[in-house]
């Protein structure tokens, strides 16, 4: 029995390996760790997250996508005024400048899944397809990381709970 210990041991190793969504090249454009939050049950939006480098000579811009568990995608942006943070969709998209890479993170610029139809948990891979304006649709699989994550690859943190409006003028 001792000799297929080891092979018992490093198939245990495998099932308890975070699954994690995998690097996506697209021509020039490099899609690195796409991400989300787990969200609480009933939950309609959550946020996607991802970093994109575009190694061509021309610019190119995303423009939103689709994600399997939600009803539409846009691209937004949260910024600070006056000490609330507001969140709006960026208009036209985000353009990736050659050379340049454009992180899109908590906090900042985001992928906005709307209408949700099912709770996100940590550990799941949701495929998506991202939308660019000449790189065309680019399929990606997102990794579901803890619910206050605010990197990839990251458990569960603490949670700094401040006021927010969004673009609509709703406060949460």
């Amino acid at each position: 029995m001792t000799k297929h210990l080891p092979v018992a041991l490093f198939a245990l190793s495998l099932l308890a390996a975070p699954a994690s969504a995998q690097d996506v090249q697209a021509g020039p454009l490099k899609i690195g760790h796409p991400w989300s939050r787990a969200t609480p049950n009933g939950a309609k939006v959550a946020g996607g997250y991802l970093s994109v480098t575009n190694t061509g000579s021309e610019p190119d811009t995303l423009i939103g996508g689709s994600f399997d568990e939600a009803g539409k995608v846009e691209v937004h942006q949260m910024s600070m005024e006056g000490g609330v943070m507001k969140m709006a969709p960026v208009e036209g998209g985000l353009v990736i400048k050659p050379g340049e890479t454009v992180t899109l993170k908590p906090g900042g610029y985001h992928l906005m899944f709307m209408d949700l139809k099912q709770q996100l948990k940590k550990g799941e891979i949701v495929k998506g397809t991202l939308s660019f304006a000449k790189a065309g649709a680019v399929p990606v699989s997102f990794t579901v990381e803890g619910i206050a994550a605010k990197e990839p690859g990251q458990g569960a943190m603490k949670m700094d709970h401040g006021s927010m409006e969004h673009g609509d003028g709703h406060k949460h």
